[in-house]
């Protein structure tokens, strides 16, 4: 049975109305979020009160979706195609691609996670969908680390054996973090593996604004795979529902939504470089340190010190455009100016008397670090601005090139494919890119160090031993691509199940045998 009880989330709504507007500025103001709010709280005792069923677009905003209604209204960057992949698939929110091309997507409001089958008749759609696990509270982040499936319910995380091969579960879930708080405003948790092989973990505020009495909300933590070690990474993040590591400097960038009720454009949501220690101004200041009206205009000496030592974004969106899911693009598959790019699925606007947002950009970094920003699919808001068809989530791609996006709203998920057809590119045109004239490689002595304990650990001197230095490697793939080589090698080499920050340590040793030898 779904462990989400309708009182809580009446609760949730009782200390949004008395947290998250300070102060309220008028009667009228207070009057239209309360009514907002017992709205809220009665579709929310309709939808969660146990043995009452609701048809599922009720649940998910009422959008009508079909393949004929995405051909018509959605719309891709050029070079890209976008198609229905799954329907039915109520709250969609984040999302991971197994080995085999599986999609698994957590649904927060059902409890339960769901395993869309890949699509192996080549008709662009998911073959099947299926339940993997349910009973949860409300899981939302997860991810696959070798053979286990981590998710993040609302108040901890949990972990089960997962088999790539079959896309089942292989054995009991277990909960390895708990405690974690979920009252009030953004109670979601994203969690996902760093190169450094620590679980980060985003944790939102209780309120619009306010000062919190828990340290743990409004940041992104870390701790160990099996659970230990919690600690704060960084403070003062408001809502930083999607983090992700860039391909090209290593640094953890994450999307924060900007506070509410002060005006359609003010402040901005914000892409934050997030580093170890470092504050990010929330409650105190929005975009560019600029003082809050509530808690940082006629602050005390100490925290106009906080604001002015606070860290700024490096990008900002448009007010209100809620950015929630990042992923940087890393397959070879993609346009060339495409790769290490980011998109970003902009939520859309609730609160602005001119609704914006309500698709997914792209990120684009130049020599100097400057960022533009690109529509890289639209079409789910109307062109008038008054009819909402669907709202982005998250995004994940595989090893292929395919992408994927949730659609909570619509309960559906999206593949955006390059090409003119929107097929992937073809196994020979990615060989093609793979052998790049050879370029020097910025190897990590320390995660090449890594990779040589794991080739040591796992005998492949048995077979490898007259190999090394593995000849013309850098010519015929990138770090990146020889890392992803470790998910489907080349019989009889087995596939060992490696973490990405596996792959990657043995990819940076191999890479250095073949330099070392070249010098």
């Amino acid at each position: 049975m779904v462990k989400l009880a309708a009182e809580q989330d009446v609760l949730t709504i009782a200390t949004i109305i008395t947290t998250s507007i300070a102060p309220v500025k008028s009667l009228l103001k207070y009057t239209l979020i309360f009514l907002l709010a017992l709205g809220i709280a009665l579709s929310t005792v309709i939808v969660f009160a146990p043995g009452v069923s609701v048809p599922w677009k009720q649940l998910t905003g009422g959008a009508d979706i079909d393949v004929e209604t995405v051909d018509r209204q959605l719309h891709a960057a050029d070079g890209y195609r976008v198609a229905l992949f799954a329907a039915d698939v109520p709250n969609a929110r984040w999302l991971a691609v197994t080995r085999r091309g599986d999609v698994i997507v957590s649904q927060p409001k059902r409890g339960q996670v769901t395993l869309l089958r890949a699509d192996s008749d080549g008709d662009g759609r998911a073959d099947g969908q299926r339940v993997l696990i349910d009973g949860l509270r409300r899981p939302h982040g997860l991810f696959l680390h070798e053979d286990q499936l981590y998710i993040a319910e609302s108040d901890g995380v949990g972990r089960v054996p997962f088999d790539h091969s079959d896309g089942r579960l292989a054995g009991r879930y277990q909960r390895i973090l708990t405690g974690l708080a979920d009252e009030g405003n953004h109670w979601t948790k994203t969690i996902a593996m760093g190169p450094d092989g620590w679980i980060y973990l985003s944790s939102g505020s209780t309120c619009n604004v306010c000062e919190e009495e828990n340290p743990r909300r409004a940041t992104i933590m870390r701790f160990r795979p099996d659970g230990n070690g919690l600690e704060i990474y960084a403070t003062g993040l408001r809502n930083s529902v999607g983090f992700d590591w860039s391909p090209k400097d290593g640094g953890l960038y994450a999307t924060d939504n900007g506070r509410d009720w002060l005006g359609d454009d003010f402040p901005p949501c914000e892409l934050n470089l997030v580093e170890r220690s470092a504050f990010y101004g929330w409650p105190y200041a929005n975009g560019n340190r600029i003082p809050d009206p509530d808690f940082g205009v006629d602050a005390s000496a100490e925290i106009k010190q906080k604001i002015s030592a606070s860290h700024p974004p490096v990008h900002d969106f448009p007010a209100h455009n809620a950015p929630l899911g990042i992923t940087f693009l890393r397959s070879p598959a993609q346009p060339a100016n495409y790769r290490d790019a980011a998109l970003v699925a902009l939520h859309g606007s609730w609160n602005r008397s001119v609704k914006d947002g309500y698709k997914v950009v792209s990120l684009h970094w130049d020599q100097e670090g400057n960022i533009r920003q690109r529509d890289f699919l639209w079409g789910f808001l109307s062109e008038d601005r008054k009819d909402v068809h669907g709202r982005p989530v998250a995004i994940a791609e595989d090893t292929a090139g395919n992408i994927y996006i949730t659609d909570d709203y619509a309960g559906a998920v999206y593949r955006v494919t390059a090409g003119e057809r929107g097929a992937a590119a073809a196994p020979a045109e990615r060989k093609t890119r793979i052998h790049a004239p050879h370029k020097p490689l910025a190897i990590d002595s320390g995660a090449a160090q890594r990779g040589a304990e794991l080739y040591r650990r796992h005998g492949c001197d048995q077979c490898h031993a007259e190999q090394l230095p593995l000849r013309d490697l850098a010519r015929k793939y990138s770090l990146q691509t020889l890392a992803d080589y470790f998910d489907t090698p080349t019989p009889p080499m087995p596939n060992y199940g490696f973490s990405s920050t596996q792959k990657r340590a043995l990819a940076h040793y191999l890479m250095s045998r073949e330099e070392t030898a070249e010098l």
